[in-house]
């Protein structure tokens, strides 16, 4: 081989990461240039890789497989984003994929940073059967409280997606109001493909809006840090007082505005509004 030929290996299977076909791989084992060895082992290294993340996978899509192998094909995986903010929404999505769907790369959103969470979720909407993305809004959390709020944007989002499932997975949570089977899974972003899928299309969601926020409620620094009570928050909290989307029922935020304790809650009931959605045609 010459170094030419080399460079146009490292392109096509390192870079480009294409399939090493028998025969480049027996010319590379041959080939006693430094060159040659870094190339296989770059090889090598991916290949370990992809063998971990597939065992990874496998393992993230045991539930779903279980449903898959017993009939149910339309397994949706649903979970919500913002609970603890002290303003704006709290987002929740529901993902529904066909059986054997694997998602590289999909996880918890908490363990991915914002520009994996955007690349993945394009992927998701592109490779889900059904997806929906719901919203309960701050003068709902205000008034039922953010628990329940959270579960109305989880029932939410299940009622807008295109295609009703036959069994949902939830991150530890049961929805209310639904006739359909529910598995409540503990950490179930981090232990089911489906959940975690919904976990990234809620952040998102979420975060996309808070930048639209934060165009609208200037000073804040809503597009940072998404309304959550970091230091920076705080400041603002301070100095500009709470805007009509920070949430008044939540402690920091009374004490801002010289309210009192809230007394507990009562079972406040439960509105019902639509989702915004998107499925494969």
């Amino acid at each position: 081989m010459t170094r030419l030929i080399l460079a146009q290996v490292r392109q096509r299977y390192v870079i480009e990461a294409r399939a090493l076909d028998a025969a480049t791989e027996a010319a590379l084992l041959a080939d006693p240039r430094p060159g040659a060895r870094a190339i296989l082992d770059a090889i090598a290294r991916r290949r370990a890789d992809n063998r971990a993340e597939g065992q990874r996978l496998r393992k993230l899509l045991r539930y779903e497989t279980a449903l898959w192998t017993s009939g149910i094909d339309a397994v949706a995986g649903v979970d919500e984003a913002g609970m603890s903010p002290l303003a704006g929404p709290v987002a929740a999505a529901a993902v529904i994929l066909a059986p054997g769907t694997r998602l590289p790369g999909v996880d918890d959103s908490k363990k991915l940073d914002a520009k994996a969470r955007e690349r993945l979720a394009d992927e998701i909407k592109n490779a889900a059967v059904a997806w929906s993305v719901g919203f309960a809004e701050v003068a709902e959390i205000d008034t039922i409280n953010i628990y329940w709020a959270g579960l109305l944007a989880m029932r939410r989002a299940v009622e807008g997606l295109a295609l009703s499932p036959q069994h949902i997975l939830t991150d530890a949570r049961r929805i209310r109001e639904l006739q359909i089977p529910q598995q409540a899974i503990v950490k179930g972003d981090a232990k089911s493909l489906t959940i975690a899928a919904a976990s990234i299309l809620a952040k998102t969601a979420r975060d996309a809006l808070m930048h639209q926020l934060d165009a609208v409620h200037p000073g804040y620094g809503f597009s940072r840090h998404k309304g959550y009570p970091v230091r920076e928050h705080f400041a603002a909290l301070k100095k500009l007082g709470a805007s009509p989307v920070h949430r008044r029922s939540f402690a920091p935020v009374r004490e801002i505005l010289g309210l009192p304790p809230l007394p507990p809650w009562p079972n406040a009931a439960i509105s019902r509004v639509g989702a915004t959605s998107g499925a494969d045609a």
